[in-house]
């Protein structure tokens, strides 16, 4: 328990450094992120995720390491739903490019500190009511049904109930201030534009963790392992956002790979107690299915209209 304690307050030791590097360091003065510097940062943050799967495979042994690979592979697979979202989402918004990087980023931190409650949820969950791991299993297969056959292409803010809330009780400036979530006028405190943006990655997330999350449990229960591959995806997302934000469209059978993985990963939660499938062939079934995707959309684009 000990050794559990000292790992889990390490890592996130080094997440809240690497973190203050990247906000205070290199990205002290706002600025649109080129595709140079996103492709750059994209490939620092899966060398990084690379070679700590190496060192869990050196520390904790095979199994963990490809199950912390695994986990990776999925989490970092999902994600890409959350890009489509953050398109649409600065579109509508109408958010300056200089200052996406900084909404990014402190709604990823926000979506770190969530992914943690939810990730020992359910874990606890499973432990004390095995049957849970059959409602998670149910779930993903209907997540990955209902994705093959319905891609939305709109957000609706308004809707949101937690931005209806907010805007009940908070006054909202007509326009951006730069890159601040609040100002004061006239002796009041009055929320920004940036920051309803802010709450609207925040609360979207939940969404999509509700589906990632049972994904990376189906692979192992380990709670170090989830927490972690979880928390590498998420801190490469920002990077990955501007690298693939003017490329979207050309990945056109992605969605439909990631529906399949959903139903494979809900299958197999389905069937753990008959069959307890090895991490190994559950990553190259991942992958292959990725791959496939990827090629398919690569060597059929969709035509020119």
């Amino acid at each position: 328990m000990t050794t559990d304690v000292l790992s889990f307050i390490l890592f996130n030791l080094f997440v809240i450094a690497m973190l203050a590097v990247d906000l205070f360091v290199f990205h002290r003065k706002a600025h649109e992120v080129k595709l140079g510097e996103s492709v750059w940062w994209t490939a620092f943050w899966i060398v990084l995720a690379l070679l700590f799967a190496l060192g869990i495979y050196v520390w904790r042994g095979p199994v963990d390491g490809v199950s912390f690979l695994t986990g990776y592979v999925i989490e970092k697979s999902l994600s890409v739903d959350n890009i489509f979202v953050f398109i649409l989402m600065f579109s509508f918004f109408r958010v300056d490019p200089r200052y996406q990087h900084k909404v990014l980023f402190w709604g990823i931190l926000g979506a770190l500190v969530m992914r943690a409650v939810f990730i020992f949820a359910g874990i606890t969950l499973i432990h004390k009511f095995h049957w849970v791991i059959y409602l998670f299993g149910a779930f993903l297969i209907y997540t990955g049904i209902r994705m093959a056959f319905h891609r939305g292409t709109e957000i609706h803010p308004e809707k949101n109930p937690v931005l209806r809330i907010f805007r009940r009780f908070v006054p909202v400036t007509e326009d951006y201030r730069d890159d601040r979530f609040f100002v004061r006028e006239n002796a009041r405190r009055l929320a920004t534009p940036l920051f309803i943006v802010l709450l609207f990655i925040e609360t979207t997330d939940i969404v999509f963790a509700v589906d990632s999350i049972p994904a990376v449990i189906a692979i192992t229960r380990n709670p170090f392992i989830v927490y972690t591959s979880n928390v590498f995806a998420i801190l490469g997302l920002r990077a990955l956002y501007f690298a693939l934000a003017g490329t979207m469209k050309i990945f056109r059978f992605l969605h439909y790979g990631l529906s399949v993985i959903l139903a494979f990963i809900g299958t197999k939660m389905l069937i753990s107690d008959i069959y307890e499938m090895p991490v190994v062939i559950a990553l190259g079934v991942v992958a292959g299915i990725l791959a496939i995707s990827v090629l398919a959309s690569v060597f059929k684009p969709p035509r020119a209209e």
